[in-house]
Order: C-alpha cells, then sequence, then structure tokens
C-alpha cells in the first residue's frame, strides 16, 4: 500500500480515513524518497573541498533532511492544511538542493548532477501531486 500512496488519496473520502490506511509517514513513498535523497547527498558531499565543509556542504546537507522532516512534522499534525504547509516547505528545501547543485557543479565540486537532479524534480512532481490531492480533501 505505500508505493499507492496516490490512490489511497484519490480513493479515501477523507484525511483521517487516509490516516488509518497508510499506518506512518513511513509509509509514504514521498517520504522515503526524502531520506533517499539525504543519503545521496551526504554521499556526494564527503568529496567536497574542506572549506566548504561549514558552508556549501552544510547547507545542501541540512536541506537534505529538512525534506523528510517536513514530511514527517506534517504528517503528524492535526489537519491536512497542516500537512499541506509541511510539504510546501518540503518542497521549497528541494528547490534549494537543485539550486546548490547547480552550484557545486558549476564550482567543479562535482561533474555529473544529472541523475541526482532528476530524481529531485521527480520528487518534486510527486509531493506537487500529493499536495493537489490533499487540498481536494481541505
Amino acid at each position: 500500500m505505500a508505493g499507492d500512496w496516490w490512490m489511497v488519496v484519490s480513493y479515501v473520502d477523507d484525511y483521517k480515513e487516509m490516516k488509518e490506511k497508510i499506518l506512518s509517514y513511513k509509509d509514504l513513498e514521498v517520504w522515503k524518497n526524502g531520506v533517499k535523497l539525504a543519503k545521496d547527498i551526504y554521499g556526494l558531499t564527503e568529496t567536497f573541498p574542506y572549506h566548504e565543509l561549514y558552508a556549501l556542504t552544510s547547507q545542501l546537507r541540512r536541506a537534505a533532511v529538512s525534506v523528510s522532516s517536513n514530511i514527517a512534522e506534517g504528517y503528524v499534525r492535526n489537519s491536512t492544511k497542516e500537512f499541506v504547509h509541511f510539504l510546501y516547505i518540503s518542497l521549497g528545501s528541494l528547490a534549494e538542493i537543485d539550486t546548490q547543485l547547480q552550484l557545486a557543479k558549476e564550482l567543479n565540486y562535482t561533474e555529473n548532477t544529472e541523475e541526482l537532479q532528476n530524481f529531485i524534480e521527480m520528487q518534486m512532481q510527486q509531493i506537487r501531486s500529493f499536495i493537489n490531492a490533499l487540498k481536494r480533501k481541505i
């Protein structure tokens, strides 16, 4: 069921029923993808120059952790409206990461970010779809 969250949103009459079918934010694909992204970003930034440790490296890592963290926080909030708000914050974090990856590439800290940036774009689309489905329930 976790992989079919968009179907759950489409067929469930209200948010409370959806939460009964999805037992935890950990069942949401958008959350799982956020965790994967954070791990990928941590791996990528291992190779960044030491002088970037408290600058671009730190910023990228914090933004990456923010994606799944905000999905989790929004999920446990009391309303669909609050959940949507936190999903928007996750979307903003993804845009930050995408921008920072472009900068890292232009600074020659990494060569190929295309696969990671494609994954980010896919996750942004997933979150937008999730937001739209939830907004229909508000």
